[in-house]
């Protein structure tokens, strides 16, 4: 049961508790309601807390920590750059320019 269905079992029990003023054998209606206004009451509880435990446990990251750098040493040397030449090649003329 949700916060809907337990906001529907409340207001089912409020009903009964003071908006109903018949009679009926064998059944006290005011005591029903009392009992599923209780119930709703119990049920919205759970399922509020039932979010919130839930919310914690599914947005939950794991990083790693950062490695300790030594404000007082140096920086390692950054490694060598390596440069490539790219060379081109055109087996087939150009055809707007020609051959």
């Amino acid at each position: 049961m949700r916060i809907g269905g337990s906001l529907f079992l409340i207001a089912v029990g409020a009903i009964l508790k003071w908006a109903i003023t018949t009679s009926v054998s064998g059944v006290d209606l005011q005591t029903v309601g009392l009992i599923l206004m209780i119930v709703g009451l119990v049920a919205l509880a759970v399922s509020v807390y039932w979010m919130t435990a839930r919310r914690r446990t599914d947005v939950y990251y794991h990083r790693q920590s950062a490695p300790y750098v030594d404000p007082y040493q140096s920086p390692p040397p950054a490694a060598p750059r390596q440069y490539v030449q790219r060379t081109t090649t055109y087996e087939d003329p150009d055809p707007y320019y020609g051959p």
